[in-house]
């Protein structure tokens, strides 16, 4: 089976060699459509000889050996004979092989209950899942079949077994052997370690024995249908509570549909709240409208938000943790159904609540639903309008982020979505806002800041480290790479990506997704950015060897799960402002374009980092230096109209430190020289900031240069030590 159309040429590529090789016979004319999945092959078989024959447009019936195999199996049509199902079993039927040959002491279970998964395609086995034994084997085996199924999660791995001695599939008599989970022991069973565990004193216990209840390893799962969930009672109770949570805000009129007018449809999405360290926290049930089924003009116009930046995030803390403020956060409940709605939208009733006295009539929406294109501006607009009556404002500088400054009392308050963070320098003031934000919306009030955004905030004794080991857990769970061996750094020193080179990687759905959430993990990785940022260039047509520099990434990441970014209480009370930047000169190999790459910190804290390849190619490293201390002098700006809107003023200049000389002097020197004209909008714009006090250039060695990780991929050494300098360390213990 194909997981993609992409796939498609490859394993036409695999069919062909076994048609030649097992059957003896040559390819001499392919029919097929005129589908995306199939333009690819005209090269390669007009080189091979082989003619390409395509149907016409919506006639099917020219594919009718394809569409209709006159219901016999591809065996069947191959070789001419009935396939044999006598040694066909159930699938998903119990199973006990014998596994008694690799037990390492005779107190071991001679066999465990497994479910029957199929057969393996490589071994002349069977494949099985095993729920307490976290291993994988090889053997013989036959069994006899049943229709005993054994609950079973599929993150555990798969073992092929295969045994000389017979193992046969048991029916228990007592069901209650492998219950089923409930509610409450969901969020108090971790999921197993997948290590091996081995005795380490003579004395063998039960535990030691990997000897476990089985419904320790029953973990829940999402359900996939609306009839399913409706079966399961804390499903069922999450999906009762949206829907009257919906009716209390009078999200909906039931009328007559329109006949003017399309309805869009609705669907019911299901999703586990976690705490940090992976407990299940709420069973969640969320009624989602199929926006994408909405017409611009009619059904929505305006659908822009802002999102508060991660960099104003980092700004904000690293304020309250220098003014010794309270961070506090909150969670809104049903956040898009606050929003009002300015146009007239109809959409059908939700799955499993239809009205017993008007089933068909259809949803008239009066408030906003999570789904449609304009819900999150609506939601964004009614906040300002709540905010708007308790003093605040938006700054210019991050609409997201609003201010209430008065002779009594600083607040800030950052939004993203349903999440918000509120800090300042009066308690009580504080309080009196989330007290009035909750009278208007349903929000939680979970105290101080401690998981944000999917970045855990652990408190030190020097102030607070931000991490995001558990996103990256599950990243490395997906793609399968936990539990590698790591690396020192996450990209090869002096490693050189490129266009040609190498053979086309072929999932690129995969590519894409990794390298999106590697882009996410950079929040509190600034050690990885440019790695991710190199990779990201080739998201068009991946090859082999931008895969392999990805899982490169992921194995540094997996040998630093619990590294973090640190932000440090400041005991001078000075916030001030340096900065680093660096330059690649023509670095791509591909386009000879330069990387440039910054770093800045206010007070000891790094707050903001950049690495990007430059947009137009520079003839000179001075050059490419020059646009690369540009791009920081305008992030140093906006920094500094960010804190004049916050009321933090800054004892001191701003120091950028280059290992450029030849900066350093240019930026100094009025006289625009005539081999540097073509980049004098850069120069101007710095030199103003010079002349005006408002930044100074200083010289460093390149020794010391940390923003050199931006912009290269440095030795180990080199990069271990400005790691360290950036504050990205591992988690020491919560204090």
């Amino acid at each position: 089976m194909l997981k993609h159309k992409s796939e498609t040429f490859q394993v036409f590529l695999h069919f062909k060699s076994q048609v030649e090789l097992q059957l003896g016979h040559k390819i001499k004319a392919v029919q097929s459509d005129w589908g995306g999945e199939y333009r690819s092959f005209t090269q390669y078989l007009t080189s091979n000889g082989i003619i390409h024959r395509i149907s016409c447009l919506y006639t099917h019936e020219q594919n009718g050996l394809a569409e209709l195999l006159k219901n016999k199996s591809p065996l069947e049509v191959l070789f001419h004979q009935k396939p044999s199902y006598s040694q066909l079993k159930v699938f998903g039927c119990m199973c006990y092989p014998n596994l008694r040959s690799f037990n390492y002491h005779k107190l071991q279970f001679r066999s465990i209950p497994c479910t029957f998964l199929g057969y393996s395609l490589n071994h002349k086995a069977i494949n099985v899942l095993a729920l307490m034994l976290q291993s994988q084997k090889q053997t013989t085996s036959s069994f006899s079949s049943s229709s005993t199924s054994l609950p079973c999660q599929t993150s555990f791995p798969l073992m092929v077994l295969s045994s000389s001695t017979s193992c046969s599939t048991f029916s228990p008599t007592n069901p209650s052997i492998f219950p089923t989970t409930s509610n409450h022991n969901v969020a108090s069973q971790p999921p197993p370690s997948s290590a091996s565990h081995f005795p380490t004193h003579h004395m063998i216990t039960r535990s030691k024995n990997d000897i476990f209840k089985p419904k320790a390893y029953l973990i829940s799962t999402t359900p996939t249908s609306v009839p399913e969930a409706l079966q399961l009672s804390h499903w069922k109770q999450a999906m009762t509570d949206e829907y009257l949570a919906l009716l209390r805000n009078n999200t909906w009129d039931l009328v007559p549909p329109p006949t003017n007018r399309k309805l869009i449809g609705c669907k019911w999405v299901f999703k586990f709240k976690e705490n940090p360290d992976g407990t299940i926290n709420k069973y969640k049930a969320r009624l989602v409208a199929k926006g994408f089924h909405q017409i611009a003009g009619f059904d929505f116009n305006e659908n822009f938000s802002s999102v508060v930046k991660p960099t104003t995030i980092r700004i904000v803390l690293t304020i309250a943790l220098n003014l010794q403020w309270t961070v506090r956060q909150l969670d809104v409940n049903n956040t898009f159904i606050n929003g009002d709605l300015h146009e007239d939208i109809f959409m059908h009733q939700p799955q499993g609540f239809i009205d017993p006295v008007n089933p068909n009539y259809v949803c008239k929406l009066n408030k906003s639903l999570y789904g449609l294109k304009q819900a999150p501006r609506g939601w964004f607009e009614k906040l300002y309008q709540a905010l708007g009556i308790l003093g605040f404002l938006f700054t210019k500088s991050d609409q997201s982020l609003f201010i209430n400054i008065t002779p009594t009392h600083f607040t800030y308050i950052l939004v993203y979505v349903d999440d918000i963070l509120i800090t300042g320098n009066n308690d009580q003031f504080v309080q009196h806002v989330i007290t009035q934000l909750n009278n208007q919306f349903a929000l939680k009030d979970l105290g101080d800041i401690d998981y944000f955004l999917g970045i855990q905030v652990k408190h030190t004794s020097a102030g607070m480290r931000l991490s995001q080991a558990k996103y990256i857990s599950n990243l490395l769970q997906k793609t399968k790479m936990l539990h590698v061996k790591p690396v020192p750094t996450p990209m090869v020193s002096n490693q050189s990506l490129s266009n040609s080179g190498n053979a086309p990687f072929s999932n690129t759905q995969l590519h894409r997704n990794t390298i999106g959430a590697l882009q996410y993990a950079t929040i509190t990785r600034p050690d990885i950015t440019y790695s991710v940022n190199r990779v990201c260039q080739f998201m068009q047509a991946p090859l082999t060897a931008h895969w392999k520099a990805v899982k490169r990434i992921l194995r540094y990441l997996a040998g630093t799960l619990h590294h973090g970014l640190h932000l440090q209480h400041n005991s001078n009370s000075h916030l001030n402002i340096t900065g680093f930047y660096d330059a690649d000169w023509a670095s791509d190999v591909d386009d000879r374009h330069s990387t440039s790459g910054y770093c800045l910190f206010l007070g000891p804290n790094l707050v903001s980092w950049h690495s990007r390849k430059q947009h137009t190619i520079s003839k000179s490293s001075t050059e490419a230096e020059y646009r690369s201390v540009a791009t920081l002098v305008a992030e140093i700006s906006w920094l500094q109209s960010l804190l004049k809107e916050l009321n933090i003023s800054s004892s001191t200049t701003p120091v950028i430190w280059c290992d450029n000389l030849n900066i350093v002097y240019l930026s100094a020197n009025p006289i625009l020289h005539a081999r540097t004209k073509h980049i004098e909008i850069d120069l101007y714009f710095v030199r103003e900031k010079v002349l005006q006090k408002q930044i100074q250039i200083h010289h460093v060695p390149s020794s010391d240069q940390l923003a050199d990780v931006f912009t290269k991929a440095t030795p180990n050494s080199k990069f271990l030590t400005i790691r360290a300098k950036l504050s990205v360390n591992q988690s020491p213990p919560r204090v």
